[in-house]
């Protein structure tokens, strides 16, 4: 899967790839290839709302920062299921053939 310019990331369930550059988050890269991921707050990790679950990581992606760490300790689905990958899109940096679950992620427009 591996790029000389970026990392390919899948979203299921639809099985979306995109393809991320060094350093892009995986909510960016998304909306840069023409997606729309679900945000209320537009990528400043105060909704929540763009939160996803790391099904595959071939590579350990960058631990999550306190931020990050404090909104995701908030919301309900981390509550319900401790032991879930959760991630908020908006600040999980891509690794290569890293894949994730997000619903509602479709093509704009």
């Amino acid at each position: 899967m591996s790029r000389a310019d970026g990392h390919l990331v899948r979203i299921e369930p639809r099985g979306l790839e995109v393809e991320a550059t060094p350093g892009e988050t995986v909510m960016a890269a998304a909306q840069r290839a023409g997606l729309r991921w679900p945000t209320v707050c537009g990528g400043q990790a105060e909704c929540g709302v763009c939160v996803l679950e790391v099904l595959a990581a071939p590579v350990p992606p960058p631990p999550a920062g306190p931020e990050e760490t404090d909104r995701l300790a908030g919301l309900p689905e981390t509550r319900r299921d401790p032991g879930r990958a959760l991630r908020l899109a908006c600040r999980l940096v891509a690794v290569d053939g890293l894949v994730v679950a997000k619903r509602g992620v479709v093509p704009a427009g």
